[in-house]
């Protein structure tokens, strides 16, 4: 998969009925420090950065392995709450992808098997994951990486600890929207939500 928007390259594998992106998504048009924030307005965040240069954001290691953390408002790129399955957004993924609804990413859990599908979405090993990485065999080749969060605060946490992959379900009322989250310590995966403001990961599904 090219990325016509910035000529990023992206794998892609199927898994079970779905075309998930193996990689995050990188696509990054501007870059802000941690101590900016909001839940209405666009941010895009590389873990570790406090700069505003793209060019220095994309020559980080971490922008490299664990892509870019975008808060809800850039995720969704303008679309409305969706609990559909397929989603219907595309949001920030590229033409021909789409941003997954909970309900798609319940579809990927389910058909992985609900207690063990975090471990066989997390790349194996220690090399990214910090010990003890349980349950680890990326058997579904999903390669799920620890690229942490961007909070809402100044600070990035979980860098090694915890990935962290946005929905497309949101309460606009609450300024609150739900993600998918795999850690270190357990074998599932798991979901739960957060604020619009927070920067997570995104991987896309095909249209």
């Amino acid at each position: 998969l090219h990325d016509s928007r910035d000529g990023n390259l992206y794998s892609y594998k199927t898994i079970g009925t779905q075309v998930w992106m193996t990689k995050n998504l990188a696509y990054l048009p501007a870059v802000s420090p941690p101590n900016v924030w909001s839940n209405t307005e666009p941010y895009y965040y590389v873990y570790g950065y406090s700069g505003t240069v793209v060019s220095e954001a994309k020559a980080t290691t971490n922008y490299s392995t664990y892509g870019v953390l975008y808060n809800w408002i850039v995720a969704m790129n303008g679309a409305a709450s969706s609990s559909s399955s397929p989603s219907g957004v595309q949001g920030v993924c590229p033409d021909g992808w789409h941003l997954p609804s909970e309900a798609e990413w319940t579809t990927l859990i389910n058909y992985l098997g609900i207690s063990v599908a975090g471990g066989k979405m997390k790349e194996a090993g220690t090399t990214h994951w910090l010990s003890p990485n349980t349950g680890a065999t990326n058997e579904s080749g999903f390669t799920g990486l620890p690229g942490g969060y961007k909070h809402n605060n100044s600070t990035f946490y979980y860098l090694g600890t915890s990935g962290n992959w946005w929905t497309t379900y949101g309460i606009p009322s609450l300024y609150d929207a739900s993600y998918i989250s795999l850690h270190k310590d357990v074998s599932s995966a798991d979901i739960y939500s957060t604020d619009y403001q927070c920067g997570h990961s995104v991987r896309c599904v095909m249209d």
